[in-house]
């Protein structure tokens, strides 16, 4: 082992052709490895990185060939679905009344308490309606007093009604001889006409501006 190290420590490193051939053969492996790593670290190592992309570039392409394989089956249950969306929607507008039928249906809600019988202590309509994207919304306080069954007649009427009319805020309070009085605020809605319905994404756009109101 001495001997060896002797050697080695003789080894001119500016002329390696006079080593030994043993010292050439080590020499030899080492500038191998010398090579061979930094051929990986400089090429291989950058394109296994490249390789890991694609292969998760694949399986992204993978996951979003299936969701859309997926869609296709069930493009004809899309539809389908769609239509029936579309139907309901239009039998609800049919059921909201127009700018123009709004008053007679106000007067409608007016007749079925006087058929009940009942005595109207407030009827007040709103001087305002309340406007969303494609509805208004057209509030009316009332109080009303009759008996139980007058009353409970009355909002069964009113259910009825050809158009959407809902009751809210009920109170109800025992008067006397048997006598209730009922407060509500009944709330009927109107689909927009299509100038409404464009003020008011004008107004919404405008809204949602940078220093918009």
């Amino acid at each position: 082992m001495n001997k060896w190290i002797e050697e080695l420590k003789q080894l001119d490193p500016k002329n390696p052709g006079n080593w030994p051939w043993p010292f050439k053969a080590g020499g030899l492996v080492l500038l191998f490895l010398a090579v061979l790593a930094a051929g990986w670290f400089g090429l291989f190592s950058a394109q296994l990185e490249e390789l890991d992309k694609e292969k998760r570039k694949e399986a992204e392409l993978k996951n979003t060939f299936l969701e859309k394989k997926k869609l296709a089956v069930n493009l004809e249950a899309y539809q389908q679905q769609r239509a029936e969306i579309e139907q309901s929607f239009g039998a609800l507008l049919k059921s909201l009344p127009t700018k123009s039928e709004i008053e007679a249906l106000i007067i409608d809600i007016n007749q079925a308490g006087l058929g009940r019988g009942l005595q109207f202590e407030l009827f007040k309509p709103a001087q305002n309606e309340n406007f969303t994207e494609f509805y208004a919304e057209k509030p009316v306080d009332l109080k009303v007093t009759g008996n139980y069954h007058d009353l409970g007649a009355f909002a069964s009427d009113v259910s009825k009604l050809p158009r959407i009319v809902l009751l809210h805020d009920l109170k109800i309070e025992n008067v006397k001889d048997g006598l209730l009085s009922m407060e509500a605020k009944a709330k009927t809605y109107r689909y927009l006409d299509p100038e409404e319905i464009a003020a008011q994404r004008k107004t919404a756009k405008s809204a949602a501006k940078p220093g918009g109101k």
